[in-house]
């Protein structure tokens, strides 16, 4: 009898205690769910530049408004949310987006790539160097294009058709540009968006951002060079194949995590601007070549803009003005690198129209001059 009491007693006590620990574990499990909930929910405040870690300082003289360390989902709707990297993002998706359609009308053969700038004037630029200096400087850079769109629009669906079952330049240097183009944006985009993750991922795609630019660089001499040397191969062959061997050079050194950091960025920029400065030796040997064509000066007008774009946008980018000048006054609008991703995409349109009017240059006069 004793030993059933105790057996009782033994067994009072077992549930008494399994009583007393399951509500602990149930208060664990409470604890644990809540956590989670809490780490769905969690906020992801913008941070300071020193409370930045060390692989994302970049430019100290912009003060706040950093994402560091944030998910990928995170980063990826901060799309839609206001910090110092939000207009970054998108002016060059948006730049991507105007490439991707000017790609879709090349590719559908309408002659909206042509009336996308040509909109913007409506009188047709000479065709002479001697009615040349009469025009304003509107007309001078928009004029050809759109005498283009006038004399497209004159034509029957018959003409066009027929126009376009004879033409004699190839198209696909045109959309080896707008592919290098859109390569260059989205890529720019792209890590302007996500570098806020991770060390790892901010490296990967910062290289990735820099092969964008030297992808763009080598494609758009594609185009001209084609056009302008189609009826010299040798020499088609021969800058083609410099810009395209300097191109591969600069991207094999940029791949080097070393230069990727921002004690290097002049050195990055020194490297794009040699690739563009390349194009000076074609372009000498096209206007001596092609010397009493009209139409050098209309696309002098272009190539200009676009040099002087391009130079401008890299001139911002390295001296890092205006928040040189105002640490903390431009964090979310207007400092330099926005300004840059403007000047690229200018530069990157002067470039399409000067595109273009090879184009139809070469359509007309095909090897006969």
């Amino acid at each position: 009898m004793g030993l059933s009491e105790e057996g009782y007693a033994w067994k009072r006590r077992s549930v008494k205690e399994m009583q007393e620990i399951e509500p602990v574990s149930s208060k664990g499990e409470d604890k644990e769910r809540k956590n989670k909930r809490n780490k769905k929910g969690k906020c992801y405040d913008l941070v300071s530049y020193c409370d930045l870690p060390d692989y994302m300082k970049d430019n100290e003289y912009i003060l706040d408004y950093y994402r560091a360390n944030w998910p990928i989902k995170v980063a990826f709707f901060s799309l839609f949310r206001w910090h110092n990297e939000t207009l970054n993002v998108w002016t060059h998706l948006i730049g991507f987006g105007v490439f991707m359609w000017l790609t879709m009308v090349n590719l559908m053969q309408i002659p909206l790539g042509v009336d996308f700038l040509g909109r913007f004037t409506s009188r047709s630029f000479p065709s002479t160097p001697a009615t040349f200096a009469s025009n304003n400087s509107k007309n001078f850079f928009l004029g050809e294009a759109a005498a283009v769109v006038d004399a497209e629009k004159s034509m029957n669906p018959l003409d066009i058709t027929m126009q376009s079952s004879i033409l004699l330049a190839p198209r696909w240097p045109c959309f080896v540009y707008l592919g290098g183009s859109m390569f260059c944006l989205i890529t720019s985009s792209m890590c302007h968006l996500f570098c806020c993750h991770s060390k790892r991922l901010n490296l990967l795609l910062l290289q990735f951002d820099y092969v964008g630019i030297a992808v763009m660089i080598i494609t758009s001499f594609f185009p001209q060079i084609y056009y302008i040397f189609q009826c010299n191969p040798f020499w088609q062959f021969v800058y083609l194949s410099g810009v395209t061997l300097m191109g591969i050079f600069t991207i094999v050194t940029l791949l080097s995590p070393v230069f990727s950091t921002g004690a290097f960025r002049k050195f990055r920029a020194f490297l794009f601007v040699s690739m563009g400065c390349f194009g000076i030796i074609p372009a000498v040997h096209a206007s001596i070549l092609h010397w009493n064509e009209p139409l050098r000066f209309i696309t002098l007008a272009y190539e200009s803009a676009m040099a002087l774009s391009y130079a401008t946008g890299t001139l911002f980018y390295v001296s890092r003005v205006p928040e040189r000048w105002k640490p903390g006054w431009f964090d979310l609008a207007g400092h330099s690198h926005q300004i840059f991703h403007v000047f690229v995409i200018m530069g990157a349109l002067a470039h399409y129209g000067a595109m273009l009017v090879f184009l139809k240059w070469r359509d007309e006069v095909g090897c006969t001059r």
